[in-house]
């Protein structure tokens, strides 16, 4: 079992190209010629020698098709990197016409709402925050949120509505990511809200709708270190518990598309209140509002105190690493329902890579040294390649990127592919 390894200079977002590397292999009904642009796009820049290589096609097949691509305005010629002779032309290389489409990536929560906008490419061309009301709603009034924020963005990037062809939503929740509709969030007062009907009545665009978790783990997948593997994990702890999962290279859902619920697996029968409203969830022993429900309790505040969240969690862990017992019992606790956590997904899904992210995880509250090996020892490992875990402390806005992948990948359908709008 290895160690956390820290996000580091290697981890971070890659700047060369994007989307899932393995998708350069033919893929299924994808047309050869949406396959070549997905290529090029992938690599940052690619000559068609590498294109005939990488799709093992005929060059008079990447020429034809190149030069559809140009014509198009999808792609165009460049020059490639200079040769070692330092004498003749330099190789023609192809990229993406950046600049052909935008799209918007939205990451909602409950202190503050992100976005970023990106090109074609994907590359980031502006980003955008605004604080979020820190308590349930209407889906009208998130609506209201949402539209300022895309408004914002719009604007930090000197574009107009027009410019933006798709919209990318995460959120905390248990969402059909087909229908759109929001089965349950902890940012709405109701259950089973139709946001993406709700959405279309403001903006003439497609929406696509997901739970943070699965844009996050998107983000790995298009951008970061999960974009060459074919199969990885993504485990998330904020004001919730979240799971994603890679397989085959293609985000896993479920049978119904609400699955990987990792925060409301059972974890006590008839145990600790959850947000959802049953007892024993994962999220309850570990996510912000557990920690906070008894960090009240081990500081002796009185009930006249009036204490934020934030304010509370920072103040539980510098008592718990000055040593004062009752905090540093309930950090351990919240680790070893970590622990049980982790150890069941590598159970059940045997992942070769376990990525943790989340705001507590970036603040370093649990003990990842005592979780990683308390995960070791639930685990059965006779005959089990060893899991890595890696800790990727993202902002926001890493969230928010994710949520233009679906966007991007639904584009490049229509307007690569010629196929119609399909919900990712």
């Amino acid at each position: 079992m290895s160690n956390n390894i820290e996000a580091d200079e290697k981890t971070l977002l890659q700047p060369s190209g994007c989307g899932p590397l393995l998708n350069r292999v033919k893929v299924g009904d994808t047309p050869l010629r949406q396959q070549i642009f997905q290529h090029v796009r992938a690599s940052g820049q690619a000559a068609r020698a590498d294109i005939t290589r990488a799709l093992d096609i005929s060059a008079g097949s990447a020429t034809t098709l190149t030069a559809d691509l140009i014509s198009s305005n999808l792609l165009r010629e460049v020059d490639g990197p200079t040769r070692d002779s330092g004498r003749g032309r330099p190789p023609v290389a192809l990229e993406v016409v950046a600049e052909a489409a935008y799209v918007i990536g939205i990451k909602l929560s409950f202190k503050r709402n992100s976005a970023v906008l990106s090109d074609f490419a994907g590359n980031v061309v502006t980003s955008a925050e605004l604080p979020a009301s820190g308590k349930r709603g209407s889906v009208t009034q998130l609506m209201d949120d949402i539209a300022t924020l895309i408004e914002l963005v719009i604007a930090n990037g000197k574009k107009t509505q027009a410019d933006i062809k798709a919209v990318g939503i995460g959120l905390p929740g248990i969402v059909d990511n087909a229908s759109g509709m929001i089965t349950w969030s902890s940012l709405l007062q109701d259950a089973n809200e139709d946001l993406r009907t709700s959405f279309a009545q403001r903006f003439d665009m497609p929406l696509f709708l997901d739970n943070d978790t699965n844009m996050l783990t998107l983000a790995e997948l298009w951008f970061g270190v999960g974009r060459d593997m074919t199969d990885f994990a993504v485990v998330t702890i904020e004001n919730g518990v979240g799971m994603g999962m890679v397989v085959n290279n293609r985000l896993y859902r479920g049978t119904h598309g609400v699955g990987l619920e990792l925060g409301h697996t059972k974890v006590q029968m008839d145990g600790a209140l959850c947000r959802c409203g049953q007892r024993g969830c994962l999220e309850a022993y570990i996510a912000d509002y557990a920690l906070t429900r008894e960090a009240a309790t081990a500081l002796d505040y009185d009930s006249d105190t009036v204490r934020t969240p934030d304010v509370l969690l920072d103040h539980l862990s510098r008592q718990a690493k000055a040593g004062h017992a009752p905090a540093q019992t309930i950090f351990r606790r919240a680790s070893r329902y970590l622990s049980v956590g982790l150890s069941n997904v590598i159970q059940l899904f045997d992942p070769p890579l376990i990525i943790l992210s989340g705001e507590r995880i970036q603040n370093d509250y649990l003990d990842a040294s005592e979780v990683f090996e308390d995960m070791r020892k639930l685990t059965l490992s006779d005959g089990r390649q060893p899991c890595q875990v890696e800790i990727h402390p993202w902002d926001d806005m890493v969230w928010a990127r994710g949520a233009t992948a679906p966007a991007l990948s639904a584009l490049t359908d229509v307007m690569v592919g010629g196929l119609e709008v399909q919900h990712l």
